[in-house]
Formats: C-alpha cells, structure tokens, sequence
C-alpha cells in the first residue's frame, strides 16, 4: 500500500476520534484502531515515515498515537 494511502486513512480515523472530548482517549481510541485493524507492516510504514518527515500531513491524534506506540515498542 502506497505512503500516501496510510496517510489518507490516519488522518480519516483521527478526524473520526477527534470529536472525542478528551484528548487522551482520542489518541488511545487512534491507537487502538491502528493496532487492531493495520497489520504490522502498515504501522511500520507509516512510523517510518513520520519519522522520516517529522509528522507533517499527519493528523496531531496520529502523531501523538505513533509515539504512544513508539514508546510501547
């Protein structure tokens, strides 16, 4: 899958849990979708990528839901 289409679909789940008041659960209810419905390597590539980039196209919910991940790691 294209880095462009990752980036799509991110920034469409967190435009989803951004209606979500609390900030903190936005970015776990991110998280959580990102682990339960992307395999291993779409997660990889897109923290690859934001590393890579610095984040910019990225949803702030998905910035902040990779580095959640990324300290899980």
């Amino acid at each position: 899958m294209s880095t462009d289409n990752l980036i799509k679909m991110a920034n469409q789940i967190a435009q989803f849990f951004a209606t979500e008041p609390d900030r903190e659960q936005a970015v776990k209810g991110v998280q959580q979708h990102l682990q339960s419905f992307w395999t291993p390597a779409m997660r990889i590539e897109l923290m690859a990528w934001q590393v890579e980039h610095h984040g910019e196209c990225l949803h702030p919910l998905v910035q902040a839901a990779l580095a959640e991940q990324g300290r899980a790691v």
